[in-house]
């Protein structure tokens, strides 16, 4: 009998003082919480497995437009005035690399994939879904209020092809220019 109240009063003992250990954690500002510093351990793996399993359960599996060159110039020029500031062009962003986390250059390719450029190896649907949604705590904003359901697809159309001969001269054009 002892040795169960024993364990039980560890357990309650536990569970009061992990709370307030992480509460003092926290209440001396010492977390990391500025650009500059080093990421929590598992910070990656926190954030990233509950994102894509949430991306891979929602995601539309496939676009209502058609991959036309009217679709990608408008794509490539939303992309310009919206995305370009962080994402960078063919001349990589100021801004994203500043960020924490780092704005991926979606006109760079891949170090160790050099035939992927950007988000083209991801899923239409997926940068849609990013697009449209955001994520949290990384510097995405949603645009769901700020593009139409069609002009969020023309960007995802657009980067899905980043890495393919298909853009038309007139979306090239857009790739080059500073925003």
């Amino acid at each position: 009998m002892r040795k169960g109240s024993l364990v039980l009063s560890s357990f309650v003992l536990g569970m009061i003082a992990l709370p307030a250990i992480l509460y003092l954690y926290f209440f001396v500002g010492q977390t990391p919480v500025a650009v500059a510093d080093k990421p929590f351990p598992f910070e990656a793996a926190i954030v990233s497995v509950p994102l894509h399993a949430r991306i891979d359960r929602e995601m539309p599996k496939q676009s209502p437009l058609a991959m036309t060159d009217d679709n990608l110039v408008a794509g490539m020029q939303i992309y310009r005035e919206q995305c370009a500031w962080c994402h960078g062009l063919k001349a990589p962003s100021k801004f994203g690399p500043t960020m924490f986390p780092r704005a991926p250059q979606l006109w760079e390719r891949h170090k160790n994939e050099p035939d992927v450029v950007g988000v083209s190896d991801d899923p239409v649907g997926e940068t849609y879904w990013k697009v449209k949604n955001g994520i949290r705590l990384s510097g995405m904003p949603s645009y769901k209020t700020l593009l139409t359901e069609e002009q969020m697809w023309q960007v995802a159309m657009v980067l899905s092809v980043a890495d393919k001969p298909l853009l038309p001269a007139a979306a090239k054009i857009f790739v080059t220019r500073s925003p």
